[in-house]
């Protein structure tokens, strides 16, 4: 069984830990690829039995309506996203949060890899409070992410403020 039906308490205490790691790591470190590298990569370590993809679509500075890839962990990702389109795409528009248990019931799924089953996206804001990027977790498991993980995440990503 994956935790959140037998750990939930633990993966919300893995989150906190995970989050104050990846303080430490990035303490001082003003670039922002290197903070989305890392958190990438702490990401994936950490929940390896639930986290098949994780990483950032950066919004494209010369096409402000469009995510490119940035960051990730896993398996070839889509290179391009336009708001609007697809689970990240959604997440870029409407500029919150989306928790999809079954990916294939979702509307307009882009399927970067058809091993995605479930999947949760977060938003990433600058310090002006515009879009920066979004955070996409994939899992092979269908319903792999909760409440728990919007917030773990969603607490990540305020860290991830860009240091301008």
């Amino acid at each position: 069984m994956h935790d959140r039906v037998t750990l939930p308490a633990d993966k919300a205490r893995r989150y906190a830990a995970l989050r104050a790691e990846l303080a430490a790591v990035i303490a001082g470190e003003p670039n922002v690829t290197a903070r989305y590298a890392t958190a990438s990569s702490l990401l994936a370590q950490a929940f390896p039995d639930r986290f098949f993809w994780t990483g950032f679509y950066v919004v494209d500075p010369t096409k402000p309506t469009e995510l490119v890839v940035g960051p990730y962990q896993g398996s070839l990702g889509c290179l391009r996203i336009p708001f609007g389109k697809g689970v990240c795409g959604a997440c870029a528009a409407r500029r919150e949060s989306i928790i999809v248990p079954d990916v294939h019931a979702f509307d307009g799924h882009i399927a970067c890899d058809s091993r995605s089953n479930s999947e949760i996206v977060a938003p990433v804001f600058d310090r002006t409070g515009a879009l920066a990027a979004v955070l996409d977790v994939d899992s092979t498991q269908i319903d792999a992410f909760d409440e728990i993980d919007r917030r773990g995440l969603e607490a990540i990503c305020a860290d991830l403020l860009t240091v301008e």
